[in-house]
């Protein structure tokens, strides 16, 4: 990292690269393969003068990272709309926007300063470098029944999906891709890549309108079924693995393992590639946030009690014979014009599951508070 940051410190021409979803890892050890294949091929051409490309995640700029610590280019960034800001060291930022806008605008810069254009995944070169990772699985594993692989473009389903039937024809690739943006599936269906009028995804990596044209055959001859996942379990599978698993995997690399639940892998041997960790703080603690409300380790009822000293104190020992940790309470005296008669104690509080969950309301409910259960909201602001 300090010789990065040595490079990044000089002077040295400036390159354009239209990045989406910047999210602030400024090293990695995935997709040096892209460099090896793309790019050794355009230094052939004109790679000792200046590269151009756009990005739908940080892997590419981290490509030019490895690259340019060599070759001393790239020092401006653009970002993809919704990305992350973040100071990215060494680069200013040249323009924002939607990716397939920063696309064309990074071929007419390579068209005008004679760059050399590098499509982040509608490239044969870079799907080949990427599909170094069947080889690893297929190394590591030579009886692997079926790939999880996740789509955004298409690039790196190509290179795994082609790479593994090429290795072994019998393994089963499946793309797995957002349902609020599953380009792909809707470009299988139509037998030729088609451009969704929107994507609604929090798998901000894997956005992508319109998959890409020229590898489109490959995925057409090689992937063998497509899953689509919702955000919600996406929220879930984050909660799972970070909790369970000690990663930091980003939303569009956990489409593989929320696709697990669609299948049923018992007694076969399931490789799902998780394909990056770039998460800015804000989106984590929402997802971690929403993650324990939907698995009940977080959740909100009400009662109504009679506006007398005491009463906080017997739904607090209900509460708590039952193990519940209450984090949150809000008291109202204007739920009714009476309020002698009665206030509404809001409570948010930690269980440790459905069950649990279960067990403190059955609880309140025998106490006589008659709970409801309300949506829970900020629990950390």
């Amino acid at each position: 990292e300090e010789d990065v940051m040595d490079y990044l410190d000089k002077p040295d021409p400036q390159t354009f690269i239209a990045h989406h979803g910047i999210k602030g890892q400024k090293w990695g050890v995935r997709r040096f393969q892209n460099a090896d294949g793309s790019l050794t091929k355009a230094g052939k051409e004109r790679y000792n003068e200046q590269n151009s490309s756009d990005s739908s995640d940080n892997h590419e700029n981290q490509k030019f990272h490895l690259t340019e610590k060599q070759k001393k280019y790239c020092k401006t960034v653009a970002i993809a709309t919704g990305a992350a800001l973040v100071a990215y060291a060494g680069f200013k930022l040249a323009d924002s926007g939607e990716l397939n806008r920063l696309c064309e605008k990074a071929k007419e810069l390579a068209a005008e300063h004679g760059y050399t254009f590098v499509h982040p995944f509608d490239d044969l070169e870079v799907a080949t470098g990427q599909g170094s990772i069947a080889m690893e699985i297929v190394k590591e594993l030579p009886t692997v029944d079926m790939i999880l692989v996740p789509v955004g473009g298409g690039g790196l389903s190509t290179g795994v999906s082609t790479l593994a039937k090429m290795l072994n024809p019998k393994i089963k690739v499946i793309g797995v891709e957002p349902a609020g943006a599953n380009c792909l599936q809707e470009s299988l269906k139509a037998g030729h890549p088609v451009t969704l009028k929107g994507v609604n995804t929090i798998a901000d990596g894997t956005a992508v309108k319109t998959p890409g044209e020229t590898i489109f055959p490959y995925l057409q001859e090689n992937l063998d079924d497509i899953i689509t996942i919702e955000d919600d379990e996406l929220i879930v599978a984050f909660l799972d693995i970070l909790e369970n698993h000690k990663m930091l995997v980003e939303n569009s690399g956990l489409l593989t393992v929320a696709a697990l639940k669609h299948l049923k892998p018992e007694g076969k041997k399931v490789v799902s590639i998780l394909s990056g960790g770039n998460m800015d703080i804000i989106t984590l603690a929402s997802v971690v946030q929403n993650g324990l409300i939907q698995r009940s380790r977080i959740f909100t009822v009400s009662v109504l009690l009679p506006d007398v000293p005491g009463q906080l104190n017997k739904v607090s020992k209900v509460i708590a014979d039952v193990q519940g940790n209450v984090i949150k309470l809000e008291h109202n005296q204007f739920v009714s014009v009476n309020r002698n008669s009665s206030v509404e104690l809001t409570i948010t509080m930690e269980a440790f599951g459905h069950d649990h969950k279960k067990k403190i309301i059955d609880a309140l409910r025998a106490a006589g508070f008659k709970p409801k259960e309300r949506t829970t909201r900020g629990v950390y602001q």
